[in-house]
């Protein structure tokens, strides 16, 4: 097993960094803090860009803050450059002038629960999760926001509703239920209604939270609570980890002109003062050089809040 070292990219701590996502595009890094209600965008540090190591000057700079009043969970880029954000309870589109607008409704409101990670799929459709604000009721939802903004449930009976990526070729979608410490796979159409779900890892040693895939067909997973993001490899064997000096890693991206650059997300949420002064780089970002390149993240193509 081959084990990298990831080092912080900034000195700015996030209260629960999630959601990395990178803009190719534009060039840009994009991600939450969802407790603070922020969506942030920031660009890679030209000594990032050159191919200079983790530990040589590389970095992300903070260029824009959009501030919400309430949670938000996720953020992806529009084809046009507008942003769609997952709010707590619905979605929110950010226009190229930041003026925004209201998207559909996610979570019925003052329901005891709010959206999480969301990702696009091949086809530029959102797909969201939810997870309970009230304890465990495996009754959460994964639903695919279709270009209308009407809702397909993909599962309903969910702990904890967390990352997702697809296969390179676009055919496979893997899902995560932190709680449950299963991801799950299914067959993915470009059109039509996905496969059922099936078993693909359970995870007893720890809990998946965010993911990306590698064009090697390999899932990179972020531990909550380990410090570490993982390879595993389409066996489910674990190839490589990635160690980093925060013991909450909430989320991974491959980031960069030639995505070969891992950029990780970790937290300070539910961590003791104690806790926080042993590891005072959690809620960082972390970069770290990875023998693997990312699959290209597609633009979201809905129709609504133009």
């Amino acid at each position: 097993m081959i084990e990298y070292v990831a080092t912080p990219a900034g000195t700015e701590h996030f209260e629960l960094a999630e959601g990395p996502v990178w803009d190719a595009a534009r060039s840009r890094l994009l991600w939450v803090d969802i407790l603070r209600g922020l969506v942030v965008e920031g660009t890679l540090l030209e000594s990032t860009l050159s191919g200079a190591g983790a530990g040589a000057g590389a970095g992300v700079d903070v260029v824009r803050r959009h501030q919400f009043d309430e949670m938000v969970t996720a953020v992806v880029p529009a084809e046009d450059g507008r942003l769609l954000v997952a709010a707590q309870e619905r979605l929110v589109v950010i226009g190229v002038d930041g003026e925004r607008a209201i998207g559909p409704r996610v979570v019925t409101a003052g329901a005891s629960r709010r959206t999480n990670d969301g990702a696009v799929d091949p086809a530029g459709r959102f797909l969201i999760g939810t997870l309970a604000l009230g304890g465990q009721t495996n009754e959460e939802s994964l639903y695919r926001v279709e270009r209308d903004g009407s809702l397909l449930t993909l599962d309903d009976d969910l702990g904890l509703s967390n990352g997702l990526a697809w296969s390179p070729d676009g055919r496979t979608l893997y899902s995560v239920d932190t709680l449950e410490r299963r991801i799950w796979r299914r067959s993915y159409p470009k059109s039509g209604a996905p496969g059922e779900r099936e078993l693909y890892l359970l995870i007893e040693d720890g809990y998946p939270d965010g993911m990306c895939m590698d064009t090697d067909g390999y899932l990179w997973i972020a531990m909550w609570g380990a410090g570490e993001v993982r390879r595993y490899a389409p066996d489910g064997s674990v190839a490589a980890v990635v160690r980093t000096t925060a013991p909450h890693t909430s989320s991974v991206a491959f980031v960069g002109p030639d995505l070969d650059r891992l950029l990780i997300t970790t937290a300070r949420q539910n961590l003791t003062p104690e806790q926080l002064v042993d590891y005072p780089d959690s809620g960082l970002l972390f970069l770290a050089d990875v023998d693997a390149t990312g699959v290209p993240a597609t633009a979201w193509s809905g129709n609504f809040g133009r």
